[in-house]
């Protein structure tokens, strides 16, 4: 079952107006599985568990460093222990990694967004 949002809408930008059912929308557009968002776009992330995810899996949210400084990450249903390998690797570019749960990591996502935070989100489906 879907979770209805309504969030503050920032001009141009993508907020989460939903999540569940292995779906997140924004507003009319929608995608199937985890991804990583950005104030501007949004893209697949190929993830499905905590499991799944190396430091590689934030190549792209590295790539945009110098517009990020905060990266919210949605584990699933369940809130694990983020390896310091992870937290490294991203402080060392100026981010910050915050892991909880998906439902807090799209409101929280939205929030800061409408705040005009320097925020990306890398979200698991559930």
């Amino acid at each position: 079952m879907a979770t209805e949002l309504n969030p503050i809408v920032a001009e141009g930008s993508k907020m989460v107006t939903s999540y569940g059912d292995g779906l997140f929308r924004f507003g009319e557009d929608s995608v199937a599985g985890s991804i990583l968002m950005f104030p501007e776009a949004v893209y697949s992330w190929n993830v499905t568990s905590v499991d799944d995810i190396t430091v590689d899996s934030f190549a792209r949210v590295i790539d945009a460093a110098d517009t990020v400084e905060i990266l919210l990450l949605g584990m699933g249903n369940r809130l694990t222990r983020v390896p310091m390998e992870w937290r490294s690797a991203l402080k060392e570019h100026g981010i910050v990694i915050e892991p909880m749960d998906t439902g807090a990591a799209c409101r929280t996502y939205n929030v800061l967004l409408s705040e005009g935070r320097r925020v990306a989100a890398a979200i698991i489906a559930i």
